[in-house]
Parts: C-alpha cells; structure tokens; sequence
C-alpha cells in the first residue's frame, strides 16, 4: 500500500496526457515539453507518478521526470487492465483510466523506474527496427517463393522483389552489426558469458542484455523469470479441476519465444539439456 505518498496517476497517448490526483482531481495536458514543464510545477516534492507502458508514447515523460529527480514508476498495461475488471470498472475514457492507474499505485507495490542511458536507448530503438525489417523480409521471401510457384510469369516483379530482399539482407546486417558494437563498448564480459551457453545464439543474448540492463533490473532469477513470462501457473479447484501446469506468459513476448527457440536448439545440441527434456516427458511434461 502507497497511501503515505502522493500518487499521481497518468494515461498518456500521442498528444496528450492525462493526470489524475486525488485531491485534485482530473487534469490534461500536451504531451510536449511545455506540458511536462507544467506537470513538474504542479507535482509536490513526494509525489509518485505512475504510467503505463504504451510503447513510444510513454518514454519521453519518464525520462523527463527521472531526470528532474521525480520518482517514477511505469507498470505493466495488462496489470492495470486486470485490476479495472477486478473493480468491475464499465467506463473506459483517458480520465477514467488516469483515475484507475492512481487507484492501482495507491494499493500496490510498484516498480521504480530507472532512465535508460544513451546506448540503451540506442540499442531498444535498433531492436524495433529490427524485428520492423526481420518481418519485411519474411514476407519478401514469401512474395518470391509465390511468383516462383507461378513459374515467374513477371520478370520485372520478381527481380523488384530479389533488389527489395537484397536491401533488407543488408539493414539486418548492419543493426544486427551496430547493436554487437554498442553492447561490446557496454555488456562485453556478459556478452562473453552469455555466449558461453549452449544452445544461446548472439541475437538472444544481445536482446537479454540489453531489455534487462545486464541483468541489473533484477535481484534474482524469479524476477526474470517473471519479466519473461515463463513462471508456471497452477489450475486447481476442489477436488475435480485439475488442469496442466502452464507457463504463464504475461512478460516480454519478444524475449520468450527467442529463449525458446535457444531451448529448442538446446535439447538437439546439448548433451545435459537432451537428457533433462527427455528425463521430464516421462513425468507428463508438456513437448513444447
């Protein structure tokens, strides 16, 4: 429970920003630095101000506080949509959800928030980038292998697709080379430990270390594992629903199907993990 501090709840979007307080009640305003100016005006000394992640959207405003000593904390979408239906909540406006976030931080422990430094910041747009090209060029190829199913009846297309395919190739490689060069000034020996794990492809350890700060966000393993979404989940009620185990996946999507495809090249490749998955099946544990 929060209740000594002064929370500040924020639903933040494109153009503006909404803010909610309970004294004060509703307030809106750009989101541009003349309205975060504002916000710091009317924000006392012990004020907590609470947002949700929204992608793009939400950083600017983070940044902006941490760094004029505001404490911040940016907490998970899907929490705060849990916490509405818990309410039985029927209204969904940008004041309504302000007031719904402040309501959350009042009765939750959050998370604080840390600024991201200039080679993260960096490295997260580049993996946006990234994934943006990784699928261009998987629908690239899919375009090709169709015109090729046709017998290429369209030089002019297939060869506008090869040029398009041939672009893309280049970009990944030079992210994919641009991300190895900033991670190595920052995360070298993790990098080198990463790496060392069987099955741990460079672009996986690359994303691990970057989304979680050299592992700096987290105090311990459990943590991660939250963040990543692979914690299990238990279906039991009385004495007749008795349902499979299940990871939960509420967490960082991206980062889990990379650490599955790592476990899937694992169990092929690694000797120990092999005989770990093979020792598991036995016991009624799920193939994938």
């Amino acid at each position: 429970m929060n209740k000594d501090i002064k929370i500040y709840g924020i639903d933040i979007s494109k153009d503006v920003f909404d803010v909610y307080y309970q004294t004060t009640g509703h307030l809106q305003l750009k989101n541009d630095e003349k309205g975060f100016k504002g916000l710091l005006k009317l924000l006392p000394k012990d004020a907590l101000v609470v947002m949700e992640a929204t992608g793009y959207y939400h950083y600017r405003l983070a940044q902006f506080l941490y760094n004029n000593d505001v404490a911040v904390s940016v907490v998970n979408p899907l929490s705060v949509k849990r916490f509405i239906q818990m309410k039985l909540g029927k209204v969904k406006t940008d004041k309504s959800d302000a007031k719904a976030i402040c309501a959350y931080g009042t009765m939750n422990e959050l998370p604080m928030y840390s600024a991201l430094t200039d080679v993260q910041t960096e490295c997260l747009q580049l993996f946006r980038l990234l994934d943006n090209y990784l699928k261009k060029r998987t629908q690239t190829k899919n375009k090709l292998h169709g015109e090729m199913a046709l017998g290429v009846p369209s030089k002019y297309v297939y060869k506008s697709l090869q040029r398009d395919l041939k672009h893309l190739d280049k970009e990944v490689k030079g992210i994919e080379s641009r991300l190895l060069e900033l991670v190595k000034q920052d995360q070298q020996q993790q990098l080198t430990l990463l790496k060392s794990i069987p099955g741990m492809g460079v672009k996986t350890a690359l994303f691990l270390i970057v989304v979680t700060d050299g592992f700096k966000k987290f105090e311990n393993a459990s943590q991660l594992c939250s963040y990543v979404g692979i914690t299990p989940t238990i279906r039991e009620s009385g004495s007749s629903v008795r349902g499979r185990s299940r990871i939960s996946k509420v967490g960082n999507k991206k980062l889990r199907n990379l650490l599955f495809l790592c476990a899937f090249s694992a169990c092929k490749h690694n000797k120990a993990c092999r005989e770990t998955y093979e020792r598991m099946l036995p016991k009624g544990r799920a193939k994938n």
